[in-house]
């Protein structure tokens, strides 16, 4: 009998959610068994997400179990699991807390830029890609939060992370479906997490090809996807990362475009054969790629290269009254110290209105 394949998903938000729910119809006929372990440090969540995915796997007829895993203080305990894939969909920082919380600390990060976050959305992977490290190197780690830095960030620390989900993943699968085309075998995109919205100009568009030919009109194309509730777009994310997931546990070549492989900045084309990932680029060279991933996440106020992480010039100014030292930029080996004294400053701003800023 062929061994079960083992997916442990570590959060229970939306994302967490979309993911296994796509994981329990997903799997095809004739595919080894698939065990899934939710893990989060909310039980009841946890418990809501596994109990909603044995009746999808149960009407779908597909051989899919899913069990939970409450975590207290040890967080990186999934990894100890010893999985095929290790997935994490949690980190310290909520993208809703601006509109249910606004404070000080939301309207700083209005200011200054998504990318300020990056400290606190890369402590959950850190945890992993360190347990990993040190006790599963056979595990793979596929990160869903910010994985366009937090990858790079991970690469610079000397951890191992196979890849992102979500982002340039989830403009791929947009791009996919409208234009009609049954895999993406012939697509390939270029993109940035920045770039989920629409951009400013066409400069600022993510870059498509299909048979190697450029693909016209992205904007519009992509136009009525970036119109939907962000919730209903996650949904979408979830769903393209639980295909990758089933794909790589396949171990056939297959190809995508997703964020942070191998801990490059942004997103990229890539291949995958026997379930190692390449950057596939047609007709740009990797650091052509890089170069314009760089670019284009400027709008997140970050950019991170040889081991340090920069911010950029108005992230700099917002962050300067409150984290001189760190203001400008800090090295890699410096993350705890910096994740520690942001969180303090976000604890500080918390109690302060917005209107008093």
């Amino acid at each position: 009998m062929t061994s079960p394949h083992h997916v442990a998903v570590v959060g229970s938000g939306s994302l967490a959610a979309a993911i296994c729910r796509s994981l329990a119809v997903l799997t095809p006929p004739g595919a080894a068994p698939l065990q899934v372990t939710v893990s989060a440090r909310n039980a009841a969540a946890v418990d809501a997400i596994v109990r909603d995915c044995r009746v999808r796997a149960a009407v779908a007829g597909t051989t899919v179990t899913f069990t939970g895993q409450a975590l207290g203080d040890d967080l990186a305990a999934p990894a100890r699991l010893k999985p095929d894939l290790l997935v994490c969909c949690a980190s310290a920082h909520s993208p809703y807390e601006k509109a249910l919380q606004p404070s000080a600390w939301t309207h700083l990060l209005g200011q200054a830029g998504f990318g300020v976050t990056l400290p606190l959305q890369a402590v959950l992977a850190v945890r992993l890609a360190r347990a990993v490290a040190a006790e599963c190197p056979q595990t793979r780690l596929v990160n869903g939060c910010f994985p366009d830095a937090v990858n790079p960030l991970l690469a610079a620390l000397g951890l191992p992370v196979l890849c992102g989900i979500g982002n340039v993943a989830t403009l791929a699968a947009c791009l996919q479906a409208a234009l009609g085309l049954p895999d993406q075998r012939r697509l390939a995109v270029l993109g940035h997490h920045a770039q989920l919205d629409a951009p400013d100009g066409p400069d600022g568009e993510v870059l498509a090809w299909c048979d190697g030919v450029p693909v016209p009109g992205v904007t519009e194309l992509l136009a009525p996807y970036r119109a939907l509730p962000r919730a209903d777009l996650n949904a979408l994310a979830g769903h393209a990362a639980a295909r990758l997931l089933t794909d790589l546990l396949s171990g056939a070549e297959f190809h995508t475009s997703v964020p942070g492989p191998l801990g490059l900045p942004g997103g990229y084309p890539v291949r995958v054969s026997g379930g190692a990932l390449a950057p596939d680029l047609p007709g740009l060279t990797l650091p052509e790629a890089v170069a314009w991933n760089h670019h284009a996440g400027r709008r997140d106020g970050i950019e991170i290269a040889d081991g340090r992480v920069r911010h950029l010039p108005q992230a700099a100014a917002v962050l300067a009254p409150h984290l001189p030292e760190f203001a400008q930029g800090w090295d890699a080996a410096a993350y705890d110290e910096v994740h520690d004294r942001l969180r303090a400053l976000r604890r500080r701003l918390r109690a302060t209105s917005p209107a008093a800023v």
